[in-house]
Order: structure tokens, then C-alpha cells, then sequence
């Protein structure tokens, strides 16, 4: 009897997974296969490919051996099924929710989800008679509460942005689980390095692979990964059928990016730990919202679910909307600019410009507030973090 593989640490299956079982020519790193479609030796294999009978490439919409290398490697983190990779963050979305919703169904979703994804649901599957419903599911009791007799998906997003608070993701799978319904969680903020939801019951998970996956603020990209056969090959038609899938160049690009995930997050978290104190002994700072700290109301639970408490603060500052403005023009080593998750330090106002879109009202019931700040926590120093935060923050005027 063969001897079963002793299973590999996460930072192991970053570097590893993914890679060709039997290189070409010995090559180390894996290869871009930069081809549209793929030769047949005879007309029997190529039938046998394009009906299913047997493995084989066909089309890179369809499926490419640099792109299927990526969808392993996150699949493999992820503990799931398989993994598809996709041209945007949004188009992973976009795909769960036409796999997932019919006309006439629902949606329960995490209120201060990322500002495209409510859009989409509120503007654009609304047309097609597909009801949302948005609240705040770190209580999970919102959730109980919004599921309708057409609900089919439970969304949520932990951490959520940009406002970072956590959902118990076992217990809103448990609440799908006994309503009959479909759990998806967007992983973007934590990655699969942080946190695994298909092992707390979720169903689906998505990435934008474009923040922490890939690294560098150099390539867009996106990840859905199922947790089981079935999920996989509805998603995956819808997948191949509307076309938003992944070129070969972008997956090696990404795939290059997660072998290092561990390094980039372990650096930037030991930052955002020591900046989130820091911030909070600030006397120009009103308050700070990060996991880490004992006083974040969901402290214990992303505890219990997550292996870090991430890179992403979020936090106001005195003077409100105008302080905001004082510390984001102010900065010097922080680049101002939306996305989040690689080598360098980011800070952006989400209120207008990651959010803009959502209105006024329904942005401040989800606790997106004019005063909040965005800070996505990099590899440089510390000291030279801080003392950046420190200058720009300082000049916002005394007495306000």
C-alpha cells in the first residue's frame, strides 16, 4: 500500500504548488504557454477533447496549462475542489452570481462589501429581476433576518471593505446550511494564507488575485474556487460560455506573485500591528479599526477563524471629512491610490473614490463615514510608515 504524502505547510504549497509534474526541458519556474488553441494528432482525439471523454487543452478561453498552474496553486491553499482563474476580480464575481441567481431570486450580502460588487447587484442583475439585500453580517442575526422564501446566496465578505469588520464565517455557513442555501465568501482581504473559508462551510470563494495574491500592483486578475465537482462545473460553463476568463501572461504573472504570499504578509502584518497602536495613541487620530486590536468588536472571532489579523486598517481621523483630505495630501512615502495588498503602502478615501458610486445614505448604514481612511499596510520599515503617518497626520489643524 502506497504511503500517503504527509501534507505540506501553506508557505510550502505557495512555492510549490502549481508546478508541472514533468517538466519539458527541466525548467524551474513554469512556463508561459502563449497560444490561443491547441493542435490535435488525430480527428478521434479532438472529438474525444471537445465532448468530454478525454483530458486534453482545446482553446485557452476554455482551459491553458499556465493558467490551470494558477488555478491549482489557489485551489491547493484554498483546500477546494478547483480553482478558476478569471480576467478581473469583478469578473469572478460577475460569474458567481449569473452561475448562481435566477430571475426572481435573492441575494443576503455583507453591506460594506467592495463598492463594484453592490453596484452590480443593485444596478445591473436588478434589471433582470434579482433582488439584494445588504446589512451589516458581522451580526449574523441580520442575516437570519434578511433571508427571503427566493434567497438563494448568502455573499460576505471578512474582512469587509474598507470598513474591516469580520463575519463569523461558520456560523453564517451554518445559517445556509439550514436554510438550503449557498454560502460565497470574497477572501480578497485575508487571502488563503490568512484564511481558509471552504474549511469554516462555505460553499465558493472568490479573489481578486489583482490585491495580495499576486503582490506588486502589476497585473489584474481573479480567482473562484469551489468546493466541490458539482459547483465547479456549474460555474465553470458560465465561466467559458460569457468568456471572462484568464490569459496565460497574467496567470504566470500572478502565479510568480503567490510564491512569495507568506513573506509579503507576515512583513506587512508585523507593520500594520505596530502602525494600528501607533494610530491609536495619535491625539489627532478619533479611532482605528483593526483586527488586531482587543478593542475591535470582532476581535475574537478573527481569532478563532483567521491565522493573522491582516494588513488593512481603517480609521478617522479629527476634523472629519477635511482632516481626511489634510492627511491624504500630506503623505510622502504612502502612495495615494485605491487597490490594496502589494509590496508598497497605499492609503485612499473610500467615500470618494472606492465608494463613490453607492449612495450617501446606504454608504454611511454600512459604516463606510465620510472621515474613514484606508491604509493598506506594506513591506517597507516601519519607522519610515510611521513617521510618514505621523507628519502628514500632524498637520491637520490644532483645536478641531
Amino acid at each position: 500500500m502506497k504511503e500517503k504524502a504527509k501534507p505540506m505547510h501553506k508557505s510550502t504549497v505557495s512555492i510549490h504548488a502549481g508546478n508541472l509534474e514533468s517538466p519539458i526541458f527541466g525548467e524551474v519556474s513554469m512556463p508561459i504557454f502563449q497560444t490561443s488553441t491547441f493542435s490535435f494528432p488525430t480527428a478521434e482525439e479532438g472529438a474525444a477533447r471537445f465532448s468530454g471523454e478525454k483530458n486534453g487543452y482545446v482553446y485557452t478561453r476554455i482551459g491553458n496549462p499556465t493558467t490551470n498552474a494558477l488555478e491549482e496553486c489557489i485551489a491547493t491553499l484554498e483546500k477546494g475542489y478547483a480553482g478558476m482563474g478569471t480576467a478581473t476580480g469583478m469578473a469572478a464575481v460577475t460569474t458567481v452570481f449569473l452561475a448562481l441567481l435566477q430571475q426572481g431570486t435573492h441575494i443576503v450580502s455583507t453591506g460594506s462589501v467592495y463598492g463594484a460588487t453592490r453596484m452590480v447587484l443593485e444596478k445591473e442583475f436588478s434589471r433582470f429581476g434579482i433582488k439584494s439585500t445588504f446589512v451589516d453580517t458581522s451580526d449574523l442575526n441580520n442575516i437570519k433576518q434578511a433571508i427571503l422564501p427566493d434567497t438563494r446566496v448568502i455573499y460576505i465578505e471578512t474582512p469587509a471593505n474598507p470598513t474591516i469588520n469580520i463575519t463569523d464565517i461558520r456560523g453564517a455557513a451554518d445559517i445556509a446550511r439550514k436554510h438550503d442555501l449557498l454560502l460565497v465568501v470574497d477572501n480578497t482581504f485575508a487571502s488563503p494564507y490568512l484564511q481558509r473559508p471552504l474549511e469554516l462551510g462555505a460553499d465558493i470563494v472568490v479573489h481578486s488575485l489583482t490585491k495580495f495574491i499576486n503582490g506588486h500592483s502589476d497585473v489584474v486578475g481573479g480567482m473562484i474556487v469551489a468546493k466541490n465537482e458539482k459547483l465547479y462545473r456549474k460555474v465553470k460553463e458560465v465561466l467559458n460560455l460569457f468568456g471572462g476568463t484568464m490569459d496565460p501572461h497574467q496567470a504566470w504573472l500572478v502565479l510568480r506573485g503567490v510564491r512569495t504570499l507568506p513573506l509579503r504578509v507576515e512583513k506587512a502584518q508585523e507593520n500594520a500591528e505596530k502602525l494600528a497602536q501607533f494610530l491609536m495613541q495619535h491625539p489627532k487620530v478619533a479611532w482605528v479599526n483593526y483586527p488586531g486590536l482587543p478593542d475591535h468588536p470582532q476581535h475574537q472571532i478573527a481569532q478563532k477563524q483567521m491565522d493573522g489579523f491582516g494588513t488593512i486598517i481603517s480609521f478617522g481621523v479629527k476634523n472629519g471629512l477635511e482632516g481626511g483630505k489634510v492627511v491624504l495630501n500630506n503623505v510622502k512615502l504612502f502612495t495615494l491610490a485605491v487597490s490594496l495588498g502589494g509590496v508598497e503602502s497605499l492609503i485612499e478615501h473610500p467615500a470618494f473614490m472606492t465608494h463613490a458610486s453607492v449612495p450617501k445614505s446606504e454608504r454611511e448604514d454600512a459604516g463606510i463615514l465620510d472621515e474613514l481612511i484606508r491604509i493598506s499596510v506594506g513591506c517597507e520599515d516601519y519607522e519610515d510608515l510611521r513617521d510618514d503617518l505621523d507628519q502628514a497626520i500632524n498637520k491637520i489643524p490644532s483645536g478641531v
